[in-house]
């Protein structure tokens, strides 16, 4: 938005670029080197300690957004009717919007003196986008990436949960550890969390699903900066889009808690891994240590368990 503000188109395309480049040329390095050396046990050993790491950044940011999406009572409830579609499988993309819907239908019955309970449930939420697994293309995963990219709300740890569903349960192309390890490359590198998915197209079809993963997802994010300068003020100031906000905040909140309980299953599996989680949230929570940090001592962590092992045998 900076570079438009400045310097129109141009500007907004070197900003843009200039914010994401850096970022997506680690992250596809990263990429490169999990595809080539993922296997070996010592890198092995390295996102062992890792995963459990990142489940505890993803909770601190459910906790975050709880401090300042939980506004009222309503909104709890919203939240948990949200957690309970999350958690029973129901598209991320429903779950978000159709609690906005739903917040916004209360806050007009509101003005019209109508009761909430006259104003539907989350039946909105029952719009559960299924699908069938189907054969990696770069197309295809282009159209999930901008999917994802233009339809996100409420901070960048929902995009775990959206990739989680489209690539993990509904398209099969990636296995929950991968997740992660996917989200633990994001997180570690500057830049935005983004490029996880450039991180994923790598792995899933090298340079090309790369790059055709990180235009994806940071492509409407131009389009919307591009078209929307003067729309946004307009938009703060109306209620009703206050209301429909609120009420995805609280979903977004819903499906973060849900994806971090989902992977914790595959990043908690032993007693280190529960003393790395535990000990990472102390640090997170207690002394607010960046999570960049939290990300390399896991890897630490695994590195030292790894030669504990060896020196037993």
């Amino acid at each position: 938005m900076l570079g438009r503000v400045r310097a129109g188109w141009p500007g907004l395309l070197v900003a843009g670029v200039s914010f994401i480049l850096p970022a997506a040329l680690m992250v596809t390095f990263l990429g490169w080197a999990y595809v080539r050396y993922g296997t070996l046990p010592q890198i092995a050993a390295l996102l062992y300690g890792v995963k459990p790491a990142v489940i505890v950044i993803i909770a601190q940011g459910a906790y975050r957004l709880a401090r300042s999406a939980v506004k009222s009572a309503w909104l709890g409830v919203l939240g948990a009717l949200a957690l309970a579609a999350a958690a029973l499988g129901i598209d991320p993309l429903a779950t978000l919007f159709g609690a906005g819907i739903v917040a916004a239908l209360v806050h007009l019955g509101q003005e019209a003196g109508v009761s909430r309970g006259a104003v539907g449930a989350l039946s909105v939420l029952a719009t559960a986008a299924g699908g069938l697994s189907v054969s990696f293309s770069l197309a295809v995963l282009f159209l999930v990436m901008l999917k994802i990219g233009a339809t996100l709300f409420g901070g960048g740890y929902v995009l775990v949960a959206f990739l989680r569903s489209d690539l993990v349960a509904r398209l099969r192309w990636l296995t929950e550890r991968q997740l992660l390890d996917a989200v633990a490359a994001g997180q570690v590198t500057p830049g935005p969390l983004f490029t996880t998915a450039t991180f994923i197209g790598y792995v899933l079809g090298g340079l090309s699903g790369a790059i055709a993963a990180t235009v994806g997802i940071f492509l409407p994010a131009f389009m919307l900066v591009a078209s929307s300068g003067p729309l946004v003020p307009r938009l703060r100031r109306s209620a009703l889009v206050g209301a429909a906000l609120d009420g995805i905040d609280v979903a977004a909140l819903a499906l973060m808690v849900v994806v971090s309980a989902q992977l914790a299953r595959t990043a908690v599996v032993d007693w280190l891994t529960l003393a790395i989680a535990v000990a990472g949230a102390v640090l997170l929570f207690r002394y607010r240590v960046n999570s960049a940090w939290l990300v390399v001592g896991g890897a630490a962590a695994g590195a030292l368990a790894l030669l504990a092992r060896a020196g037993t045998h």
